[in-house]
Formats: structure tokens, sequence, C-alpha cells
């Protein structure tokens, strides 16, 4: 008797859940909806986009869960394990873009280590399971590492207010790099932008012929606007030498250890770098230790940039490379920085990934 598509998706994802809690993980059930709130701090406003928004009377404004993450970190920080190990099995809910033909709403089953004794460890551990579990499936894994684009960032020649912009922008590539050719001198100033600059400049009241002011803006909030960008006119451009040292970080697409030595060059030039190039050679180590081939292992330096801003580190994804049309079947990373923020300066790092058991269950027939 062949079984149904709903029974055969459930037996797939019993059968991954069961894997991973011979790893030592939990189990655990988060719940489908998140307070709203939370995401928005994390993410901003731009996270409507992707998520449905919804309202409770007495729960106020809350949002159907984008992932697992955020309410796993939420439930190790609120227990009593200084490490651990999770799983889970449910849906998720994207809203996608039109014209993508792609469900809003599907399964994942995921894991996730806490743990800070050895992060490059616990990083080869996670892939090497994932590595196993997929590999019947024949896929090509890709990983990269944000932590060592954000180092980059961090270590430029210029103010503090652009190394933020360019840090709150990693995960969309477009806006960095139109603010990147900006900051470095390579496009003009919107003629907009410019005029209002030259106004200050002269000493002019840019308010003088404004008229009322509309929006949730005060006056006060406008002028530290206005400042701000008469002070970031004022920089000198970020040096050539410098945004194609970012260049060649974001364009870098190589074998694990040829990325390495190419980023250990890089470092020589752009010195904040070093401890992610490091971090990412004892990560190289450690799976090697695990028996991965990391000789064949893609590194990709912009990997996991259009993903959700909470990987920070190693990030690694896997994809059938006979089925373009279909998305990753398994993506994960590491992400200290969303235990950070969500609690106590010294929360437990953390790493983990998700598969599709959909995906996995087609590509299997």
């Amino acid at each position: 008797m062949t079984a149904t598509p709903g029974r055969a998706l459930e037996a797939e994802q019993a059968r991954l859940v069961v894997r991973f809690l011979a790893e030592g993980a939990e189990l655990v059930d988060p719940p489908v909806l998140q307070p709203a709130e939370t995401l928005l701090d994390l993410y901003g406003e731009d996270i409507r986009a992707r998520a449905y928004v919804t309202r409770d009377p007495l729960a106020g404004e809350l949002m159907l869960r984008p992932d697992f993450t955020v309410p796993v970190v939420q439930m190790h920080i609120a227990g009593t394990a200084a490490s651990a190990r999770y799983v889970y099995a449910g849906k998720v809910f994207r809203v996608q873009e039109q014209g993508v033909e792609r469900p809003s709403e599907y399964d994942q089953v995921g894991f996730e280590i806490f743990d800070s004794a050895d992060p490059a460890a616990s990083d080869a551990a996670v892939f090497a399971l994932f590595s196993e579990v997929l590999a019947p499936l024949r896929l090509r894994a890709a990983t990269g590492d944000i932590g060592v684009l954000m180092a980059a960032v961090q270590g430029l020649s210029t103010s503090e207010r652009r190394k933020a912009a360019l840090s709150r922008h990693i995960w969309r590539p477009r806006r960095f790099r139109a603010l990147l050719d900006r900051f470095g001198g390579r496009s003009p100033v919107p003629p907009t932008r410019a005029a209002l600059l030259q106004r200050v400049a002269a000493g002019e009241d840019v308010f003088a012929e404004a008229g009322p002011i509309i929006g949730q803006r005060s006056r006060g909030e406008i002028e530290a606007r206005v400042e701000a960008l008469a002070a970031d006119a004022a920089e000198p451009p970020v040096s050539a030498g410098e945004v194609e040292l970012l260049d060649e970080i974001t364009g870098l697409r190589e074998k694990a250890p040829n990325a390495l030595e190419r980023l250990r060059d890089v470092a020589v030039d752009l010195p904040s770098i070093s401890g992610a190039v490091e971090r990412l050679a004892a990560r190289l180590d450690a799976l090697t230790a695990r028996g991965v081939d990391v000789h064949t292992l893609d590194f990709e330096g912009s990997y996991g940039r259009t993903q959700m801003e909470y990987y920070d580190g190693f990030v690694f994804g896997f994809y059938a490379e006979t089925r373009p049309d279909l998305p990753p079947v398994a993506t994960g990373g590491r992400y200290d920085a969303l235990t950070r923020a969500l609690g106590e300066a010294g929360a437990v790092p953390a790493v983990g990934g998700v598969i599709r058991p959909a995906l996995t269950l087609e590509l299997a027939r």
C-alpha cells in the first residue's frame, strides 16, 4: 500500500527527528504565534515584508513564526542549562515574492547546538551531521562565513556611522553595494541631497521654505538627520584599496582551503579580519577531523547574505544541482550575536540548521 503524501511527509519528518535525537538533542515545540515586537526589534520593519502579521486584543501584534531560531533561543535562555542540543519539527510561514512559485508555509526539521566550549567543533558537528543525513541525495554543499565580512567592515578607515550603515546592510547586498560605492566616491551624491548639503554649507535655514512638517518625525529629528548627512559629506572617501579588499572578499568563490589562503593574503592589508580567518582555519581542521573532505568543499564570500539577519559566522547550505528550480534543501549557520541580543551579555553561542523534509522526500523519489 502506497503512503499518502501527507503520511509520507510525516514519516520523513519522523525519520529526521529520530536521527537528530540520536545526537543527544531534546525535542522542543515552540509556539506558532510569536510576539511581533521581538522580531521587529531584531530585524526592523523590513521583517513585515517577509512575515504574516496579525493582532490579538490581549497579546498585541503577533507574527506567524518565519523560522524556529528566535523562539528556540528564547526557550534556551529561559532554561537553566548552560549547553544543550535541540531538535524541532513543524511549519514556518514566509511571504513569497510575486511570481515566485514557492509555498508560503512549509515544514522544517531543525537541529541546534548551544555550547561555548569549542565553536569550531560545534560548527563541524552540525555540518558533518547534515552531510551524513543528506548524503544519499548527492547534493552540493556551499559554505561561507559572514564573520569575515563583518570584521572587514569594522576594519575600514572611515567613520563609525558609515561602518554601522554598512554592517546594517550586510544582508542586503544591493543596498550594501550602493552604500560602499557612495562612501568610496564611486557614485555621485543624489541631486536633492547635494542641493540640501549646499544650503547647509552656506548656513541657510533649510526649513525656511519647507512648509508644515508632515509625518511622525519632529523638527529636532529632521535637524539631527541633516547634521548627520552633512557630517558624512565631510568625511573623506573610503580608499580605493579598501573597497577592492571588500570586493575581493564578497566576490570570493573557491574551494575552502584555497579560500582560506586568499583570505590570509587579504588579512595582511586588512588585519581586522585575522581573527575571523583563523576561526575559519580552525573550522576546516575540525571538519577534516569529522571526515569531511574540505578540498572539495565550496566556499563563497557572500554566501548567506540574502537570508534572515541573525547569522554572524559560519553559514552553509545544501542544493540539488539537477533541480535549480528548488530552494535549498538545507541551510544553517552560527548566530552568536542573536543569543547576545535576546539574552544576557554572556549568552551561550549557538549554531544549527534546518532541513526541508518535503524536498528530501521529493528528491529521494
